[in-house]
């Protein structure tokens, strides 16, 4: 076979690929990328080391993809975001998937010896906004109910919100960042959680 037709291969190959991934159903894309994690998580002995920068690395490669920043940090600053020029929209989203990446990196070792039930889907086959439920399974402890409030976007899905024990992950934002901008505007929220992260704003 001549390379030019192995190549074309190839490339047809990885856009069957990408066709797949983007026509993934929501269950089915959570349950695929859990999985993936976990058995980083298990295997990976940087990760069982807590070693900070790949597990940066794992987050950033496998799960900040599959979420929503832009309309997660819109959802979390509630009727403040249509205050905020393109350019404060735009340092808000960076400091807030910088955030996701921080809270997540915070509590990836924490599954290391636990399970994922995933539970069925209950929605309409057209619908474009829905919410994966999961569980997360301890020894000798409660579940943990985790579920993702999930869009459908450019043929593909994300997660908008993470609801954790029946508390949304964006709307626990809300009020401390109310308060924040009632403090010191836009401008003063951002600098806050750019200090949280670890950086000073732009």
């Amino acid at each position: 076979m001549k390379a030019t037709s192995r190549i074309g291969l190839a490339v047809l190959a990885a856009a069957f690929a990408l066709s797949a991934h983007a026509q993934e159903a929501p269950d089915a894309l959570v349950k695929r990328v859990s999985q993936e994690v976990v058995q980083i998580i298990k295997n990976d002995p940087k990760v069982q080391a807590g070693d900070q920068g790949r597990i940066r690395e794992v987050i950033e490669s496998k799960l900040v993809p599959h979420f929503d920043a832009e309309r997660m940090t819109a959802l979390a600053m509630g009727r403040n975001w249509r205050q905020a020029t393109p350019e404060q929209q735009k340092q808000l989203v960076d400091q807030f998937r910088t955030l996701l990446i921080r809270t997540y990196s915070g509590a990836l070792n924490q599954y290391r010896d636990q399970q994922i039930d995933h539970k069925p889907l209950r929605a309409d086959p057209n619908a474009t906004d829905v919410l994966v439920r999961t569980e997360v399974i301890r020894q000798g402890q409660p579940p943990v109910q985790i579920d993702y409030g999930m869009e459908k976007k450019d043929g593909g899905w994300k997660a908008y919100d993470v609801i954790v024990g029946g508390v949304s992950l964006v709307t626990n934002y809300r009020d401390e960042f109310n308060e924040q901008i009632r403090a010191g505007g836009i401008d003063g929220l951002i600098k806050t959680l750019a200090a949280k992260n670890g950086g000073a704003a732009k």
